[in-house]
């Protein structure tokens, strides 16, 4: 069966490409689509796979990436009655955006509360600890002046 590419226009010269065709069978409804999702690896392949598979009229999810060089998931959904599988795809996004923002939340309410900052070994003042976090601020802690 060949395919169709149904939602995504080629990339001129110049222009940025489409982060999200699909893809649907010939003969097929729209219940049976594959999404290919460009700039994108398993961090959202699994944890959308995981959101969508969730939906009990979804009858199949998965999903694979192309080549390990490439940066391009083939996301596929088959979906029981008339149900088209963009609906689920949907519901699946919405609800992986309200888990992370979720995460953050808490993140951001606990690292707020009041708890005892860490005291740096160099100057022996208390920073706030995004200070000391090296991922968060690259060259190194202002406060404690350490890297």
């Amino acid at each position: 069966m060949l395919g169709v590419v149904v939602g995504a226009a080629m990339a001129e010269e110049g222009e940025r490409k489409a982060a999200l065709e699909t893809v649907q069978a010939d003969g097929t409804d729209g219940n049976c689509v594959t999404f290919v999702l460009h700039d994108e690896d398993h961090t959202l392949g699994n944890s959308l796979r995981y959101m969508v598979m969730k939906n009990p009229d979804v009858e199949f999810c998965g999903y694979c990436i192309t080549h390990p060089s490439e940066s391009k998931i083939n996301f596929r959904i088959q979906t029981r009655g008339g149900l088209p599988a963009v609906e689920p795809f949907r519901k699946g996004l919405n609800d992986l955006m309200g888990v992370c923002q979720h995460v953050l939340n808490t993140f951001e309410q606990h690292s707020r509360e009041d708890k005892p900052k860490p005291v740096s070994p160099v100057t022996g003042r208390q920073a706030e600890l995004s200070h000391c976090l090296p991922w968060l601020r690259p060259a190194g802690c202002l406060v404690c002046t350490q890297k």
